[in-house]
């Protein structure tokens, strides 16, 4: 948790909001890849890509 503590002090004092949106599609991603991994929806999801 001190990491994403210290990474929105450091959005926060360099005001770069922009990277929050970029950051978040990442993490979707990346949730999105670990969750497909051995279930039935993974054909599906490969699809998309």
């Amino acid at each position: 948790m001190d990491f994403i503590k210290e990474f929105w002090e450091f959005l926060k004092i360099r005001k770069k909001y922009w990277l929050l949106p970029i950051i978040f599609v990442l993490v979707l991603f990346g949730g999105l890849i670990i969750l497909s991994q051995g279930s039935a929806v993974a054909p599906f999801i490969y699809t998309i890509f």
